[in-house]
């Protein structure tokens, strides 16, 4: 089996699980936001639905959607009389404008970029709001050089450090929204390193959830002999007093649709 990590196929039950730290750390993200009762929101690569539950939870009309038939699957079992629905967040397209969408630790994993955005700008009124955070330039740079690294010493393929996700800068983003009729009203890129669950089993447990497309090409024993050579690489860099720490760094936006 081909190690890429497929979007649409996420082990959700172990996301809640020994994960919840991407949820968790959003409670401030969510008060940028401000949903307000009545409003129609989309919370756009929604997971497990925690966020939707409370964005739903403040008396919007919330709807989740995720690429993942299982993140869904479980999003529903989670929260029963909230909105989910799988779909392509680089083709989704609805037939009612919303007044705000939501995203959370989702845009760094949908390329191209601009076919998200494309698709965030349809799904908004004029005024209506985009408020997100996301992997930003430097993101995991550590992890991911050592994963790099890693193959290219095992495998002897590759060559050193490759970054498959999307980390862009300020600039980058807020011209790529300014494209699609999106005015930045606020950016900011910041370090947040991130402690992992489950102590020496942290790191380890972290790339086999997330890591899957630094390892793309090998077969999932090469990868398993990959991850725990990268772990070793770390070690020296991110194991602190019995503790993993992820080399989080955080790009946020707050954008409005600008009038037709």
């Amino acid at each position: 089996m081909d190690s890429t990590h497929d979007l649409r196929s996420w082990n959700a039950a172990l996301y809640d699980a020994r994960h919840a730290f991407v949820f968790e750390k959003a409670a401030d993200l969510l008060e940028l936001l401000q949903p307000r009762a009545g409003e129609r929101v989309l919370d756009l690569g929604c997971g497990t639905g925690h966020l939707t539950a409370k964005i739903a939870e403040a008396g919007a009309q919330a709807l989740g959607i995720d690429a993942s038939a299982d993140m869904i699957a479980q999003a529903r079992s989670n929260y029963p009389d909230v909105s989910f629905e799988i779909a392509d967040a680089r083709r989704y397209r609805s037939a009612e404008p919303f007044d705000a969408v939501f995203s959370n630790a989702a845009l760094h994993w949908i390329q191209p970029a601009e076919e998200a955005v494309k698709s965030i700008s349809h799904a908004l009124r004029s005024g209506g709001r985009f408020v997100a955070e996301f992997g930003g330039q430097g993101n995991v740079r550590q992890i991911v050089a050592a994963c790099g690294q890693a193959v290219e010493a095992v495998f002897r393929q590759g060559n050193g450090a490759s970054n498959p996700w999307y980390f862009p800068s300020i600039g980058e983003y807020a011209a790529l929204l300014e494209r699609n009729a999106l005015e930045v009203r606020y950016a900011a890129l910041f370090d947040r390193p991130t402690s992992l669950e489950d102590g020496e089993s942290g790191m380890l447990n972290w790339l086999r959830m997330f890591g899957g497309p630094c390892f793309a090409g090998l077969n999932d024993a090469q990868a398993e002999r990959a991850m725990q050579d990268a772990v070793e690489r770390l070690r020296p860099h991110l194991w602190h007093d019995g503790q993993w720490t992820a080399d989080y760094r955080r790009l946020r936006v707050v954008a409005v649709k600008a009038a037709a």
